[in-house]
Parts: C-alpha cells; structure tokens; sequence
C-alpha cells in the first residue's frame, strides 16, 4: 500500500527580480530541487510559492536555492498576519527604493563628469562623436576650457587613465549586480536581463580598458585608440534610473492594498479583571471586551454587548450608508463606529478577522498570473537567446561589411542589440496591470481570485442571477394572510422546523399575533415544493399548488387568489387542514433597491441578462417585471441549477452565474465565472471566482467593467512591449544604416529600454483612477422573452 507524501507550503520574498527572464529562471531553479512538488514565482509580488516535501527539503534550503541563482532571498517571520507581511513588504520596498536612487543619482553624476571628460578625445575625431548626447554636449567643451584651462593640455593618454578610474566604481559598485546575476545565470546555464546588460556594458568596458592599456601598441599599428568609457556609464545610469522608477512605480500598484491595511487602529481600549487599558492592536485575544467611542475605528471582529451605534462599512463593502449596530449584531475590524459607544466581545483576531483574510485573498490575486501572460513568459524563455545569437551575427556583418573602423562599428552595434533587447516590459506587462486591478476591486468591495478569474470575467456575455437573496433582499417578509388564527397557529408550529427563510417569515407572523405555538408531532420537508406534518393531532400540509393537488386537496378559488399574488411577485404557501384547504399566506421578499438599475447597466454593457430561479413563473414574472429582465428560466430545484447554467454555456458565449455562494455553488462551480453576493464569509469566498462585499448587482457590472479595462490595459502593454523588440532590435542592429545612414548608439537604446518599462508600468497605474462606467448598447425592446412554465416553487 502506497503512503501519499505530505506537503507544506511557504512564501518566500525573492529581491533583485527585474524581467520575466528573472522569475523564470528561478522558478526553473526551484522546480528542479529535490522534494519541490511545484513554485509560482511572481515578478510584481517579488515572492516565490513553493509546495513541497518537508521530508526532503526545508524552507532554509530553499532560500539557498534562490540566492544561489543570484537572488536575494529570507524567510519570513513566521506567523505573522496579512497586514503585517505587507507592511514588511512595503518598508523592504522602500530600502530597495532608498538603495536604487542613491546608485542612480550617483551613477549619473559620474555619468556626466565621464561625458565631459571624454569631450577632448571626442573632439579630434574626424567629423566629431558619433554618439548624439556626446554630440549634443559638445559646446560645453569651450565652456569647460574657459572654467578649467589647464585640463585642455592634459594628454589624450591621461585622459582615457582618468576615464577608467572614473569608471570603475560603475563597474565594481552601481552595476556590480548585473556581473554577478550574469555569471549566476551562466553556471546554471540560463540568461536574463542582466545577462545582456553585463554582456554589452563587459564588452564596451574590456574592449575600452584594452585600448588604455595599450594605446601605444594599436598608434604603432596604426589604428586609432577610441574608449566607450562614456557608453558604459550611460548605459548603467540609464538602466538603474529605469530600474528605480520600475520600482517606486510598483510600489504605487499597492497602495490600494496598503491603504487598505492601514484602516486597521494600532491600540485597542479593552477590559481585563475589570480594568480598561489600552493596548497594542495585536495583543487582543478572543472573548476580549473592547469598548469602542463615538467616532473611532472599530479593532477586531466581534458582537456587540453592549450599546448601540451606526457604523460606516464603506471599507468592506462600498456602500455608503451606516449599518445600524445593537446588541447582538457582528462588527468587523477597521469599520467606523457612528454616534454611539459600544462594548464589543472579540470573536475572530490577527489573522481570522475579515481584513486579513481580505489581504490575504487580494495578495493571491496580485501573484497569480492570468492566461494572457502565458505568451509573454513562452516568449521570455527563449527571448535571451535569440538576442545573443542576433548580436552575435550583427557583430559578423558589421565586422565583415562594414565601413571603416569596421571592429569599432561591429562591437557598438552589437552591444546596442543586447542593451535594447532587454524584455523589461514584455514581463511587466501583465502583472503590473494585475495588480493594481485587483487592488482596485477591493476598494471597489469586488474581491478577485487571480488574473485569470480576471481575465475570464471580462469574456462574459450572458450573466445568470438568482433571484432570492440576489435580485430580491433575501429577506422574506408576510405581506399578506388569508388564514383563521387556529391554522395560522398550525402552520407556524410546523414550520418551526424548517430552515428556509420564507417559514421564519411565517413563524413571525404568528409570534407577532402573539399565537401559542407547538411542537410538531411529524414533520417531512420536500425541497421546492412544500412541508408535512402532525401538529396538535390535525395533520398540516404547507406549501405550493402542485404540492396540494398531488394530495388531493381541492383549492377552489385559493388557486386564482394564489395566482393574482404571485403575478404581482409574492409568493404564495397554501395550507390545508385535514385535507381541507385552509387558506393562504403570502410572502414577499422585496427586490433591493439597486437592481433595476444594475440589471439596465448589463445590458448597457452588451451583456444578456437571465434570472434562473425555482419560484414558480408567474412569481419570477413578477420580480422580472420590476427590474427590468426580459428571459426569466423558473421552477427550476438547486440541483437542476447546475444543468441550466451548463445549457446556456453550449451556446459558445462565456456565462457568469450570481448567487449566495452557498446554496448555489455547484451553479456558481459550473458558470466560467461565479460570483458571489455576500459580505465575505469563508463559505462565499470560497464558492465563486469573485466575491461581492456588498449586497449590490452594481458590483456585478464593477467587476466585469473593471476586467474589460485591466484587459484592454494588458494587450496595450503586450502591444507596445512587442512592437518596441520588434522594431528597435532591427534598428539597433543597423537595418536603416544602408538607406538612410542612421545607427542607434548603446546610450540611445539604454534610454529606450528605461522608457519602455516605465511606460508599461504608468499604463498599468491608470487602473488606480478608472472610471468604471458602463457603455455599449442600449437596453433590447419588444416583448418579454418566454419564461419557462416549471411549476416548482422553490420557496422551499
């Protein structure tokens, strides 16, 4: 008998990552270790998910694993809460920020300084520096003559010493990371970006180091000694300046994450042995008191004790108006407490509470990739190496064609194709826009699983709602009763024992009569169709029309009472007494406020609106009715859901199924996108690709809208990532050079290549403001489409 391994899993933060070359090579490089059962290395998030076998492997080994690439790598402290890692995240972040801009501005600084000095040489040069920037600061030649007359009389031999002392801190301090990343990668026989840069900026520094040295030896020769000391400084400077922005840029992804933790208050006021003390968020534990003053933070999930209050919930689900608080009602951590005070007992603290587990579902949003991004990492892969072998063969042509100095122009070209070809962008393309969405659905309350739940709720085209609890409030409510008090009281004492809400409606209005109830003698339930029982010895039967007839009860006129309350969107339960029928009850659950206009916006979108529901179809015609639904499939059972959902789907079109994210999971399973309608419980979260924190259908059209634009944001990042190696590759290679005499030089292509990921990421930030209205075609005329005549009440 084979004995199944068990697994452990951990997060580990991988530094120093900065193309999808990079996260690549290091996911390679843990996939290969021993024991790894599979990683997920994500470029945005700068973590690595690695499963594994704790029998084989430790975490400590697999941090060696990733620093033996060439990466930083530390393990967390254990046990800490959502919050807190992003918090640590972010302060890592700012150093690596802090450590950045120091090697940028000082690598510039040099940069210039080395320009400057490499005017005098630039100068003598027949038809002076090819390079445009050195170029265009020429002028300042005169001016740094006038300043410093002496320097005009320094040797060209003196000057190119100067050059590579001036140099050599770029090399051995700012860029030392991109030699040892490089060499990492050659041992494990891979390359990534800093392969490239260390190949083009080694090159230009040995081959300008050589001629130094041996300036003397290539005059006897006759040939010309020319140094790139000034290239390589550029090219480094320009690199880390892009590098810098790439990074203050994703940390802006995140800040509607960390806003988000920094709702949190960092002292509670809490009562111990009868004592109120203030102390650190953090140190709460379960069944604390907390006593919560007017206008303060609220610290920790809870029930409220004592007191009564309204409390601002906007943070958890966007809508606006205060949720009225008494005791006995739940609170959650990081709301607004209104006017009132309240003492609060402590259920769920640091990482149980609804923001962590809300955190912690958003950062696995941020590090999973979407489906799109799979072209750009098949791309990545092999990009490396294709563009060596391109530098390679434009070193050859260069060498072999062209004009005189033709070594000189051979290796300037091919170190142009290796600096331009750096697959920043291809890399940031996907995941900064995936971040910052799904960090902008929190704000929004639409919590998203991952880029590829994103991406598939942007493909919907039909959107399936459940009525009850969707549609309608969930909260069903007597509005009508056509019964005696005894049968009432009958009714209500069966209906004791059913869960469903509609019998709790019943059951208050019997209490609210202030009638005696009783315990049921018998009680069967049939689910959609109705109750059966014995109460007080009179035998009860509660429930639909079909239910009734089947047995052999005859309702007379009960039929078209029953028939004009359900064409007004009640629900009608017959009851019957000793096979006699008794009267009616019926009950409504009203439809919220907000769904007619939702519903109008869906269509606005373009999208195909269904209500799927197992009230019977004059009742669903009802609610259809009032919000605006023209196709309506009734008297469908839960199980039966299921295979609706899957009918619809034969159609080809990407189908999004709405519910409670409990009696409709298999739905919701089945739907290419389920989103639930609920305020974060573990069971919605659970059930759907996208949770609604809010009990609004406008988070439906939110979620899809915002997966359109995050997807129109994505293939413009793709766009203009592929079409940036396409056509400067070519360029950098000297395809222009025959016909018009251009050539791009290593510092112009560094340029490019900083401005090209920058781009991709400030595309990605527009996210952060996107206005997610709605637009398209307008809402479709004409008569209702037909609603299916299944005559099964699912009030049950």
């Amino acid at each position: 008998m084979s004995v199944a391994k068990l697994t452990a899993s951990c997060e580990i933060p991988v530094g120093g990552m900065t193309c999808a070359a990079c996260s690549a090579r290091v996911q390679q490089a843990l996939e290969r270790t021993p024991g790894v059962a599979g990683a997920a290395v994500n470029l945005m998030t700068e973590s690595a998910h690695i499963e594994f076998d704790p029998s084989v492997v430790s975490p400590e080994a697999l941090v060696r694993q990733i620093r033996e690439t060439g990466y930083e790598a530390v393990l967390p402290t254990p046990g800490l809460a959502a919050e807190e890692l992003v918090e640590a995240q972010a302060s890592d972040r700012a150093e690596a920020l802090s450590a950045q801009r120091l090697k940028a501005w000082v690598t510039l600084g040099l940069a210039v300084i080395i320009m400057l000095g490499s005017m005098p040489l630039a100068g003598s040069e027949n038809g002076g520096p090819a390079d445009p920037l050195l170029r265009f600061m020429m002028p300042l030649e005169r001016w740094v003559e006038r300043a410093a007359p002496g320097l005009a009389s320094v040797p060209p031999s003196a000057w190119r010493w100067i050059l590579l002392l001036l140099t050599l801190p770029i090399v051995f301090w700012s860029g030392r990371h991109f030699y040892t990343r490089a060499w990492a990668a050659f041992r494990h026989r891979s390359a990534d970006m800093n392969t490239l840069i260390a190949v083009g900026t080694g090159a230009a520094f040995l081959f300008s180091a050589f001629v130094t040295a041996g300036a003397g030896w290539l005059e006897s020769h006759g040939l010309r000694p020319q140094v790139y000391f000034e290239a390589v400084a550029w090219i480094v400077a320009l690199v880390l300046l892009g590098n810098m922005l790439e990074v203050r840029a994703k940390g802006r992804t995140s800040d509607a994450l960390r806003r988000l933790v920094r709702l949190r208050p960092d002292t509670a006021r809490v009562v111990r042995d009868g004592v109120e003390r203030d102390i650190p968020a953090a140190a709460m534990r379960v069944g604390d008191e907390v006593i919560v003053r007017p206008g303060e933070r609220i610290p920790v999930d809870g029930v409220v004790l004592h007191g009564a209050s309204s409390v601002d919930e906007s943070m958890l689900t966007g809508e606006p108006l205060p949720v009225a608080k008494h005791p006995g009602s739940e609170v959650v951590g990081a709301t607004i407490n209104g006017n009132g005070g309240l003492r609060v007992r402590a259920t769920r603290v640091g990482r149980d509470t609804v923001l962590s587990r809300i955190v912690r579902m958003v950062r696995a949003a941020q590090g999973a990739k979407a489906p799109i991004q799979r072209l750009a990492d098949r791309i990545s892969a092999v990009f490396v190496p294709v563009v060596l072998s391109i530098a390679i063969a434009t070193f050859v042509l260069w060498f072999d064609l062209g004009p005189e100095p033709r070594y000189l122009h051979a290796l300037v070209s091919a170190v142009t194709v290796l600096i331009i070809a750096c697959p920043c962008a291809m890399g940031l393309a996907t995941p900064t826009a995936v971040m910052v969405a799904t960090g902008r659905g929190a704000e929004l309350g639409v919590l998203v699983k991952g880029g590829d739940a994103l991406q598939r709720t942007g493909d919907v085209r039909i959107v399936v709602l459940d009525k009850t609890g969707t549609i309608t409030e969930g909260a069903p409510a007597v509005t009508q009763v056509a019964l005696d008090d005894d049968a009432l009281r009958l009714a209500a004492s069966l209906e004791r024992m059913s869960e469903h809400p509609l019998a709790d409606a019943i059951v208050g209005a019997a209490r609210a009569r202030g009638l005696p109830l009783e315990d049921p003698e018998r009680f069967a339930a049939e689910p959609g169709r109705g109750v059966a029982g014995r109460v007080a010895g009179r035998e009860l039967l509660v429930g639909n029309r079909a239910f009734l007839e089947e047995r052999g009860v005859a309702l007379g006129d009960l039929e078209s009472r029953a028939a004009a309350l359900a064409g007004e969107g009640a629900t009608p339960l017959l009851v019957a007494v000793d096979g006699q029928a008794a009267g009616l009850v019926a009950v409504a659950d009203p439809v919220r406020p907000t769904s007619a206009d939702a519903v109008a916006r869906l269509e606005r979108m373009g999208l195909e609106v269904v209500m799927l529901t197992g009230d019977d179809a004059r009742t669903a015609a009802g609610v259809a009715r009032q919000v605006g639904i023209e196709r309506v499939i009734a008297g469908v059972l839960p199980d039966r859901k299921l295979e609706e959902v899957r009918r619809l789907q034969k159609s080809g079109a990407g189908v999004a199924m709405v519910g409670d994210g409990i009696n409709d999971a298999p739905a919701l399973a089945a739907a290419d996108v389920g989103i639930a309608v609920g305020t974060g419980t573990d069971v919605a979260m659970a059930a759907a690709a996208v949770t609604l924190m809010r009990g609004d259908l406008g988070g439906v059209a939110d979620a899809i809208a915002l997966s359109r634009r995050t997807m129109r944001i994505i293939k413009q990042n793709l766009f203009w990532a592929f079409v940036y190696n396409v056509v400067g590759i070519p360029i950098a290679a000297g395809a222009l050079y025959p016909a018009l005499g251009i050539r791009l030089t290593p510092t112009m292509a560094a340029a490019a290549m900083a401005v090209s990921s920058v781009s991709v990421v400030t595309n990605s930030l527009r996210l952060r403001t996107a206005r997610l209205a709605s637009g398209g075609r307008r809402r479709r005329s004409g008569p209702a489409a037909p609603v299916s005549s299944r005559e099964v009440n699912d009030a049950r």
